[in-house]
């Protein structure tokens, strides 16, 4: 373990709820545990874990705002969405306190909504050239938010992708879950949860499901999320005549989430495009359960394909029928792939390993003069 410091969390209130507002906290909760002491700024009270102490050198409260970071005085700055007012504030305050900023971008889901589109030219417009000079390293969660990144002008060289982590206690196998009882689902079960709409593929899932294991009385298709597709997709699964196979469960709370992927055979992530994070596939691997998913960029960081599972061209039906159909015939293979999954998780994914990788990330950043605007680091000059 590397020395303690003292970490400031900044995060965008704007965007929290999709943006930082699971990753702060857990990472401050690692930081913590490790011997650093660690402040949240711009999240609710008690949200972000944070070290005791309530005054600064002089005696007075530490507070919140820019001020508050100058008085807790960190030696390393994190702030959250790159071009975000958390981003600026986090810029200024390394400025002045001369230490390093670390920005994390988890990035949009697709181009993002208006909201965030509108945000986001307002922080390339107000305080993007200065955030860029200032920030020493850009954490990406995956690779989508990677490619972000650089196209919002951060140098390729100063952007590293550190993926989301997983609690490892929470999401474990061997567990149950009393939905399974309650909803009379019977048999082994291929999951979908998340919102419940076409254009996240549910459809074809309800078809390739339809086409291969719906039609045997050992397997359970059950889809858990809301969404203003559900009355469409119900009658599409009567349609298909596998009506009586699929259950619909209201979106899982989060303690109810580890015992149903626990009781689950497989995961299905069946999404269209980048518009769907994939945030059930780290929490599925923790349990052990083999995931079946889109072959896109976010998903392809995390599964191993023919190793925890497989990966999927999205939409294509009949290449979702045949994996199905592969993965229900092979309850060996299934093992195999949870065993790995597991295994994966513990080493890429739990939130101690990503810790200590920030720390290693807090190691390598110096204190060295911001780079002006276009210059690529470690280029020679020509002159």
């Amino acid at each position: 373990m590397s020395a303690p410091r003292r970490i400031a969390l900044v995060v965008n209130p704007f965007t929290l709820r999709v943006k930082g507002g699971t990753h702060a906290p857990q990472l401050a909760r690692e930081l913590l545990g490790r011997g650093n002491a660690v402040r949240g700024f711009g999240a609710p009270e008690g949200q972000i874990p944070r070290s005791g102490e309530e005054l600064d050198e002089e005696g007075r409260p530490i507070g919140a705002g820019l001020g508050g970071i100058l008085r807790f005085r960190p030696d390393r700055i994190v702030a959250y969405d790159a071009l975000s007012p958390a981003a600026f504030q986090g810029a200024r305050a390394a400025r002045s306190l001369k230490v390093p900023l670390v920005l994390v971008e988890a990035g949009y889901a697709g181009d993002g909504n208006w909201w965030e589109r509108f945000l986001r030219a307002v922080g390339e417009r107000l305080w993007g050239p200065f955030v860029r000079r200032q920030a020493r390293r850009v954490v990406a969660l995956d690779p989508v938010a990677k490619a972000q990144a650089v196209r919002e002008g951060f140098d390729s060289s100063l952007v590293v992708h550190l993926p989301e982590g997983v609690s490892l206690d929470e999401f474990r196998p061997g567990l149950s879950s009393s939905l399974i009882g309650a909803h009379r689902i019977r048999g082994r079960v291929l999951l979908y949860v998340g919102r419940l709409s076409k254009s996240r593929g549910v459809g074809q899932l309800i078809e390739a499901f339809a086409r291969t294991v719906g039609q045997r009385p050992d397997w359970s298709l059950v889809l858990a999320g809301d969404g203003q597709d559900r009355a469409w997709l119900r009658a599409h699964a009567e349609r298909q005549g596998v009506g009586s196979s699929v259950h619909w469960l209201p979106r899982p709370r989060r303690e109810e989430l580890p015992g149903l992927m626990g009781a689950a055979t497989l995961l299905a992530v069946p999404a269209l495009d980048d518009t769907v994070r994939g945030k059930q596939i780290p929490r599925a691997m923790a349990c052990g359960l083999p995931v079946i998913a889109s072959r896109l960029p976010r998903f392809e960081s995390l599964v191993e394909h023919e190793g925890s599972g497989l990966l999927v061209d999205p939409g294509d039906l009949a290449a979702w029928t045949a994996a199905l159909s592969r993965a229900a015939g092979a309850p060996e293979m299934r093992k195999r792939w949870g065993v790995r999954a597991r295994e994966l998780a513990e080493t890429q994914l739990a939130w101690s390993v990503v810790a200590a990788r920030f720390e290693q990330l807090f190691e390598g950043v110096g204190v060295e003069a911001p780079l002006p605007e276009g210059t690529v680091p470690g280029a020679k000059s020509s002159g």
